[in-house]
């Protein structure tokens, strides 16, 4: 769990954009082979210019669940229930999954350190559930499993050590949302009063555990698609009352919609999304807010394809960086252009106060940014 922010590197000047890759792939596509600094996701410059450089995660599963802790510390939540951690900056990774779950679908992690996180598994009923570790994952405490048939949660997110929520899609008519005020140790359902009326058809995406974040002690986004319109509802009392925003990423069907977003404070916003479908086109896959998610306005120059997830970088105000399946983009105007620096496949990004940032993905795909 780290909230925006990269890097002390001139990443405008130092990148090379390569050729275009080929469409949006949400399956297994192919990607670069899954070595320390090679394959097509590494890079360009000779180690010279910012790249991913590839760390071997030693599996093959898909890690949609990331948190960076630092430049040395991160943890990877994927399928099969598998939740791996690095203390050595990703030479080598700790299986430190939770024993008997093989069956779940890991789609977050929020770490706090190299000791304390929160994984959620996603599905409908009690596939959703949360789990919490004191000790490096060496053992883990199931802290929530749903049990309304109706419900299927997709993100997590929390303000502090101990202030969190996760989201469900809707139930009876609107998005509903968990609480923790305890680190993740228990959780409530919190009432629905505050919460607007969800569109026919609307739910968030567990894509890349970023369809809820939050940013400062009170401040929460969660972005929806699937429905007649793309939206992003705000909390500003941590998940009590929300106002709903419509959003000019395309919607108008399940595959499409706002992914992830990204605020570096609580007012400067990003939304990527667009259509995960490999053989449709994704425009307008990206807009920004400069008033908290209130309004939002579609990047003069988007990322040319289906991007999943968004991070600040760290100490930036105007940088940040969009990842998908067909490549990573940059922005350095705060979102209203992109270009695409690199072509790997990955899912989720995430950058940590000591200017690292990590990326994960399909295939057991994980990376780190390096100069």
């Amino acid at each position: 769990m780290v909230t925006a922010g990269v890097c002390g590197f001139a990443l405008a000047a130092t990148f090379t954009a390569p050729a275009q890759a080929h469409g949006p792939d949400q399956g297994s596509g192919q990607v670069a082979d899954n070595r320390s600094g090679g394959g097509s996701g590494s890079g360009s410059g000779g180690g010279k210019s910012p790249h991913w450089e590839l760390k071997d995660s030693g599996t093959d599963v898909r890690f949609r669940g990331l948190s960076a802790v630092s430049r040395n510390t991160a943890w990877l939540a994927g399928s099969k229930g598998t939740v791996l951690r690095t203390a050595d900056g990703g030479k080598t990774w700790r299986n430190v999954s939770p024993p008997g779950a093989a069956e779940l679908e890991f789609r977050d992690v929020e770490a706090f350190d190299g000791r304390r996180a929160v994984v959620l598994a996603i599905g409908e009923g009690e596939a959703s559930r949360l789990f919490r570790t004191e000790d490096g994952g060496a053992t883990w405490t199931e802290s929530f499993r749903n049990t309304d048939a109706k419900a299927f949660y997709d993100c997590v997110t929390f303000f502090d050590s101990r202030h969190g929520l996760a989201m469900s899609d809707p139930v009876d008519g609107k998005f509903r949302i968990l609480s923790t005020r305890d680190g993740g140790r228990s959780w409530k359902v919190l009432p629905s009063a505050g919460m607007p009326a969800a569109q026919e058809g609307e739910a968030g995406f567990a894509a890349s555990g970023q369809c809820l974040v939050s940013s400062g002690p009170r401040d929460v986004w969660l972005a929806t698609g699937g429905a007649a319109r793309s939206r992003v509802l705000h909390s500003s009392d941590r998940g009590l009352t929300w106002t709903a925003t419509d959003t000019p990423v395309p919607a108008g069907d399940p595959a499409r919609g706002v992914f992830a977003v990204a605020f570096r404070d609580r007012t400067h916003g990003i939304a990527v999304g667009g259509d995960y479908r490999a053989d449709q086109a994704s425009p307008r896959a990206a807009a920004t807010s400069r008033d908290g998610g209130r309004t939002w306005t579609t990047a003069g120059t988007p990322p040319p394809a289906y991007r999943s997830g968004v991070t600040w970088l760290p100490h930036s105000r105007t940088s940040a960086l969009a990842v998908g399946p067909t490549g990573t983009d940059l922005t350095t105007d705060g979102g209203r252009t992109w270009r695409t620096l690199d072509t790997g496949s990955y899912d989720t990004v995430d950058c940590t106060p000591d200017r690292a940032c990590w990326a994960s993905g399909e295939k057991g795909r994980v990376a780190r940014l390096e100069r």
